[in-house]
């Protein structure tokens, strides 16, 4: 099972996270997310667990707990949806076109 852990703290690793998490079981894996232009961590990632039962007991003991001096938001990831790409050329209309 997946897990998203909100409210992280900006200075946290991924080290960090498993460090916590194994507390409640295996962890499968952990990825921070990043800023693809600063690579400045986003404040939440996703742990991967390797049972559900324990994937459970950590979001019901983790939620709302203080880490790294901020209270973590942990549920159960949802699956990712497709999103419209953005296109940064857009039609001008009767700007002439050009830009």
């Amino acid at each position: 099972m997946t897990i998203y852990v909100g409210n992280l703290s900006y200075q946290a690793k991924e080290q960090d996270l498993n460090d916590l998490f194994s507390e409640y079981g295996t962890v499968a894996s952990v990825k921070i997310m990043k800023d693809n232009m600063s690579g400045r961590a986003k404040g939440f990632a996703f742990v991967e667990m390797e049972s559900d039962e324990d994937a459970k007991r950590a979001i019901e003991q983790l939620n709302n707990r203080a880490f790294m001096d901020r209270n973590l938001v942990v549920n159960e990831a949802r699956p990712k949806t497709e999103r419209p790409r953005q296109s940064f050329n857009r039609d001008r209309g009767d700007r002439g076109g050009r830009y």
